[in-house]
Formats: structure tokens, C-alpha cells, sequence
């Protein structure tokens, strides 16, 4: 219990005395693209992982040379 209090309090009180990482600041030679759409979004985060997923698991056990135990 103790122990977790302190890492509690030791990680509240890093994250208060972190300063922000002025992200609305913007740099020199800065330049940003256009945002990508919902659509774009959810097939580059969401989609894709997936069937990467599908596609390693499905050859994983097509490729499989382990004896089958009956």
C-alpha cells in the first residue's frame, strides 16, 4: 500500500512539474500536410492492423510444420 502511494505521488508530481510541450508553438520550416478524413483514419488505424493480423496469423497456420496430434 505504501509502495504505491509513493509511486502514486511520485508520478503526480512529475507530471505536474513537466512543463507542456508547446505543440501550438510552431517551428521554422514547418509544414504540415492536409489531415487525413474519418474514413482515412479508421482504415490506417483501425483496418489495416487487421488484416496485417489475418494475413500473418493465416500463414502462420498454413505454413505450419508441426505434426497434427490426433
Amino acid at each position: 500500500m505504501r509502495a504505491g502511494a509513493v509511486a502514486a505521488g511520485t508520478t503526480l508530481m512529475m507530471l505536474l512539474m513537466s512543463s507542456p510541450a508547446l505543440a501550438l508553438t510552431r517551428d521554422d520550416g514547418d509544414d504540415p500536410g492536409p489531415g487525413l478524413s474519418v474514413i482515412d483514419t479508421v482504415g490506417l488505424y483501425v483496418v489495416a492492423p487487421i488484416v496485417l493480423f489475418a494475413i500473418i496469423a493465416g500463414l502462420v497456420m498454413v505454413l505450419d510444420k508441426s505434426k497434427k496430434q490426433v
